[in-house]
C-alpha cells in the first residue's frame, strides 16, 4: 500500500460526521512521504522546531508552533509523542513515530479530540508496524 493511500483513506477519514482539513506523513527530516493536496508547504526550520520539541518537551511554548508560516499556540499533548497546537477556530496534531510525523490539520466544528484521534489511531498503527 502507497503511503498516499494512508493520507487519503486513514487520516482523511469522517470521524463523527468531520474530517481533517489536511494532513501528512512526513519523515523526521521533513521529506513528504504523503500529504493532502491543501496540505501546506513545511519549512525545514519548522521540522526542526517540530523535532526539537519532541526531544526537549516545552521548547515550542514560548514561541509558538509554526507550519507552512502558519503560527499556533502549544496546547496539552504529550511530551515526546504529541504535539498539539490551536490558531482560532484552528489547530493541528503531530504525532512521531520511529521514522515518521503523521500530521492533521483541522477546522471547527471538528474538534481538538476529534483530530487526535484520527491522527494518534494511525501513528499508533505506524508504530506497531516499526514505522
Amino acid at each position: 500500500m502507497s503511503w498516499q493511500v494512508y493520507v487519503d483513506e486513514h487520516l482523511l477519514c469522517d470521524i463523527e460526521g468531520q474530517r481533517l482539513t489536511a494532513a501528512a506523513i512526513l519523515g523526521h527530516d521533513g521529506s513528504v512521504w504523503a500529504q493532502s493536496d491543501n496540505f501546506p508547504q513545511v519549512k525545514p526550520e519548522e521540522i526542526i522546531g517540530i523535532m526539537n520539541d519532541f526531544d526537549e518537551p516545552g521548547s515550542l511554548a514560548p514561541t509558538g508552533l509554526y507550519l507552512g508560516g502558519a503560527k499556533y499556540m502549544v496546547i496539552q499533548g504529550e511530551p515526546g509523542v504529541i504535539i498539539r497546537g490551536k490558531k482560532g477556530p484552528a489547530g493541528v496534531t503531530i504525532k512521531k513515530t520511529n521514522l515518521s510525523l503523521v500530521i492533521g490539520l483541522y477546522e471547527e466544528p471538528m474538534t481538538h479530540g476529534q483530530c487526535s484521534i484520527v491522527v494518534e489511531r494511525l501513528a499508533d498503527y505506524l508504530l506497531e508496524q516499526s514505522f
